[in-house]
C-alpha cells in the first residue's frame, strides 16, 4: 500500500508560481510512475502531467505545457510539479497519483493510489 501526501498548494496572484510537492511512503517509489491531476469546482478530473518510472520521461497535457515542470527525487520518495504563470484557469484541487503501468498515464484509471490533494487558488 502507498500513501501520498501532496504539499505547497495555496493562494497566488495571476502570473506568479507555486511549486507543488507529493511525498509517498509505503512503497518503492523509483519504480511507481507518478502524476499529478487537478479537478475544478464542477469539472472532472483532468491530467496535468506524469513522469514514468521505466524512462524518466515526462508527459504533459497540451494546455500546460510550458508553464508546469513535474520532476522527481527518488532518494527524497518525492515528486514535485512547479506552475509558473498561473492563471486564475488554474485554480483547483490538485492531486499527487501513483501507478505502475507507465502507459497511458493520461487516465486517472491507470492509477493505483491517489493522495487527498492540495487547493491552489490564482486570483486576478
Amino acid at each position: 500500500q502507498v500513501q501520498l501526501v501532496e504539499s505547497g498548494g495555496g493562494l497566488v496572484q495571476a502570473g506568479g508560481s507555486l511549486r507543488l510537492s507529493c511525498t509517498a511512503s509505503g512503497g518503492t517509489f523509483s519504480r511507481l510512475t507518478m502524476g499529478w491531476f487537478r479537478q475544478a469546482p464542477g469539472k472532472e478530473r483532468e491530467f496535468a502531467a506524469a513522469i514514468i518510472w521505466t524512462s524518466g520521461r515526462a508527459v504533459y497535457a497540451d494546455s500546460l505545457r510550458g508553464r508546469f515542470t513535474i520532476s522527481r527525487d527518488n532518494a527524497k520518495n518525492q515528486v514535485y510539479l512547479e506552475m509558473n504563470s498561473l492563471k486564475p484557469e488554474d485554480t483547483a484541487v490538485y492531486y499527487c497519483a501513483a501507478a505502475y503501468s507507465g502507459y497511458d498515464v493520461a487516465r486517472p484509471s491507470k492509477y493505483n493510489y491517489w493522495g487527498q490533494g492540495t487547493q491552489v487558488t490564482v486570483s486576478s
